[in-house]
């Protein structure tokens, strides 16, 4: 089929954003390169790298209308493969790596993170038709980067990550900050001022200042709050 002028400059486009999503795989493989090398500054830079693609990918899709130009290429499903490997295969492969696990049972609770995910990934309402997501959105990149950071018992990292494990079985709504409606401005200014925390605690990796480590935990807080008390909304 022949494309017009216009139809052609969407379609480029659509294939520029969907390389942009793909380029996850690379962030990731060089995450987990820097990983074996127990080099964990370069391997949360990259993380970083990836959530920040994974942050604008779908706006854009949106913007330029995926599913219409290329219909025959599913950008979904390429996303929802990216962010498995870039936001839970890489994580746990670095809590086990990084010893962040007890020992004993390191492997085990790393494949607990890979197969709770896997079936919160392929729940058909893992994202909901209010925009939420449902059941632990698999956040585990951030939750390596804060156990890291924290310094705690390897115990209590064990049982803080078999926690939010459980929690990919409990369908309890999570916002979506990109696509909800309600409170979507004062949510996504607190993202980026959070996102900047996170890139600051990552330039003085892996010893901030405390008070900056637990300033960033206000947006968690928020982010569990807000999500908590739109629960029986039908907006968000």
């Amino acid at each position: 089929m022949l494309l017009t002028e216009r139809t052609r400059g969407r379609w480029i486009a659509a294939w520029a954003t969907h390389a942009l999503t793909a380029s996850g795989a690379v962030w990731g493989l060089l995450a987990l390169v820097a990983a074996i090398d127990r080099d964990w500054k370069t391997t949360f830079g990259w993380v970083f790298v990836a959530c920040a693609v994974d942050s604008i990918d779908g706006t854009l899709a949106r913007m330029v209308g995926v599913k219409r130009t290329t219909p025959e290429f599913d950008g979904a499903l390429l996303d929802n493969t990216m962010d498995y490997v870039t936001y839970v295969f890489v994580p746990a492969f670095v809590m086990h790596h990084a010893g962040l696990l007890p020992t004993s049972i390191s492997v085990s609770v790393a494949a607990v993170i890979c197969v709770a995910s896997a079936y919160q990934f392929c729940q058909r309402d893992a994202k909901t038709s209010d925009h939420f997501f449902l059941g632990f959105p698999s956040y585990w990149n951030i939750v390596a980067f804060y156990l890291f950071l924290g310094g705690l018992d390897l115990r209590v990292n064990a049982v803080l990550v078999l926690l939010f494990a459980g929690l990919a079985f409990v369908p309890l709504k999570w916002i979506y900050p990109s696509r909800m409606t309600r409170w979507r401005r004062e949510t996504l200014v607190a993202t980026g001022v959070w996102a900047l925390m996170c890139v600051a605690m990552l330039v003085r990796f892996p010893s901030p200042p405390s008070w900056m480590v637990v300033s960033s935990l206000i947006y968690v807080g928020y982010y569990i709050i807000v999500s908590l008390y739109l629960q029986t909304r039908p907006k968000a």
